[in-house]
């Protein structure tokens, strides 16, 4: 399916992921954020960057993971990404729900 996001057309699941990463810019980033109430500060970049090089890397994601990656530590994740941290920076991102996610 698709949805218009920052006044770009782009194909998302039913959960409101994008299903093509290429499709995905910053303006998409911070209109999704919006829609999680997020305003996004320098750090919160930082976060997302590591996320996206992760996913390119197809290494899989879960909290301790990132926990341990030296960017962030679990508390900060979650100050930074109050409700459901990995499932809402993953669709920020503009990358596929973490299969650790529920």
């Amino acid at each position: 399916m698709e949805k218009l996001i920052a006044s770009k057309t782009v194909s998302v699941n039913e959960e409101g992921y994008l299903t093509n990463f290429a499709q995905w810019n910053q303006d998409i980033g911070n209109e999704l954020a919006a829609e999680a109430n997020i305003s996004m500060t320098a750090r919160h970049w930082e976060v997302i960057a590591y996320l996206q090089s992760e996913f390119k890397k197809d290494i899989p994601l879960s909290i301790r993971k990132i926990g341990k990656s030296g960017v962030v530590d679990i508390k900060e994740f979650y100050q930074l990404f109050p409700t459901a941290p990995l499932k809402t920076s993953s669709k920020i991102a503009g990358i596929p729900k973490p299969v650790s996610c529920i």
